[in-house]
């Protein structure tokens, strides 16, 4: 009993560790969402406030088309030299790219160089996420107990709730205990400040971690050339995953980064409102997430993928409709937890089944260039997306059809992988 529970101790320290970098990468990527109208102020300022956050938003989705090249480079270097070093070296790369955005002065201070070193910290932590969830979630996959690899790999994306929570709490303490303008003049750094603070204290935590056993047990490790020329060899899968993973980025910026830029800017309710909705968001998806990843476990993958991509599919633009008719603080509340339970459960089964679906040799580098792909392709910018769609549509649930779209892109890929009904995988898992 006592082995027994010492193994369950280790393992539950063990995904603490690895999760806790994974932690910090999001954390910064969220802030700059929840600050966008603070920062198009301070670094993009114009005499159109749109013109102003779709340069913000533009610069945020521009971190994410340095996910590929991240993915590719540093993948690559995850599975030649193992997890642990990879996620060392990525959480430098966050870090850097986190300490420009706290600390450059404003466009007012130093022009052009301001939001040109802004771009630059977004650029740095761009490449370092790019490899950051694919070399979490193989690392959750290949130290998961046997039958539960479900149910360890989401708290890779548990960890990113973790972020929002503790993120939307400081913005709702800060909107608070300050002024409206001094939250626009310098308090919206704060955050910022205190991520760079914590970086030390994560760094020490993932240099404690362990290689997983199935790296060290493989006898042979590709060179550099060889996972190239397997991710190429492998593109159409790629392509599945990125579609698979479609779903997930687009729900997931949509309903956390996006929220309080839509509470406050579209839906005019008080920033405080939007914070607090942001909150239970992450509380609700830090719930259903480990929840959905141990009921794909047991019934399998393919279930939740097509059940929760078809309800989406559905129900998302109805509900932001209803949302958008006569917007109060409680429909926002249960419009965004609903758009909650559809991602956490979708996503739940979605990033053990491409941990699966990969080739174990460049299981990390396919993983995190799916992975990606995706989130340049659909999910980073849809914060910008769906801003423009509002704009060019004058419907503000427009959103909704964004989600929607991205859910029929995760159906195809579901149905695309899962040919055979009776698989618990795909078929190249």
């Amino acid at each position: 009993m006592t082995s027994h529970t010492s193994a369950k101790s280790s393992k539950f320290a063990t995904v603490l560790r690895v999760t806790s970098g994974n932690f910090m990468e999001m954390f910064d990527f969220f802030l700059f969402g929840f600050y966008a109208s603070y920062i198009s102020k301070a670094f993009f300022p114009s005499g159109d406030e749109f013109a102003s956050l779709m340069l913000t938003f533009m610069t945020f989705g521009a971190g994410f088309l340095m996910r590929p090249l991240g993915a590719i480079i540093l993948g690559a270097y995850v599975d030649r030299v193992g997890r642990r070093q990879g996620l060392i070296v990525t959480l430098a790369l966050m870090a850097l790219g986190t300490m420009l955005i706290a600390f450059v002065p404003g466009y007012a201070t130093i022009g052009l160089l301001a939001p040109a070193l802004v771009l630059i910290g977004r650029l740095l932590q761009g490449f370092s996420a790019g490899v950051e969830l694919g070399g979490v979630s193989v690392y959750l996959a290949e130290m998961a107990t046997p039958g539960r690899k479900g149910f360890y790999v989401s708290w890779q994306s548990a960890s990113q709730q973790v972020a929002i929570i503790v993120a939307a709490a400081i913005g709702y303490g800060l909107n608070v205990w300050l002024t409206k303008d001094q939250v626009g003049d310098w308090g919206w750094r704060v955050p910022f400040f205190i991520g760079c603070m914590i970086v030390p204290v994560l760094f020490v935590i993932r240099r404690s971690l362990q290689e997983t056993d199935e790296f060290l047990a493989r006898k042979r490790k590709p060179n550099l050339n060889e996972i190239f020329r397997s991710m190429l060899e492998n593109w159409k899968l790629v392509i599945a995953g990125m579609m698979l993973v479609s779903m997930t980025t687009v729900s997931f910026y949509l309903i956390t980064v996006y929220t309080p830029t839509f509470g406050k800017n579209v839906l005019k309710l008080s920033t405080e409102s939007a914070l607090i909705v942001t909150f239970c968001v992450g509380i609700s998806n830090f719930i259903w997430l480990p929840v959905m990843g141990a009921l794909s476990d047991r019934i399998g993958r393919r279930p939740l993928l097509l059940v929760f991509t078809a309800l989406t599919i559905l129900t998302a633009y109805p509900a932001m409709t209803w949302l958008v008719g006569d917007a109060t603080f409680g429909k926002m509340l249960v419009v965004e937890l609903w758009l909650s339970f559809l991602y956490a459960s979708y996503n739940g089964a979605m990033v053990v089944a491409l941990t699966e679906v990969m080739p174990v040799d460049v299981r990390t580098a396919g993983f995190s260039l799916a992975y990606s792909l995706a989130t340049a392709v659909f999910g980073g910018f849809t914060p910008a997306i769906a801003t423009g769609l509002i704009e060019i549509t004058h419907d503000k649930a427009a959103p909704g059809l964004w989600m929607s779209f991205a859910a029929v892109c995760g159906l195809i890929a579901t149905l695309v992988l899962y040919r055979k009904k009776s698989l618990a995988v795909p078929v190249a898992a």
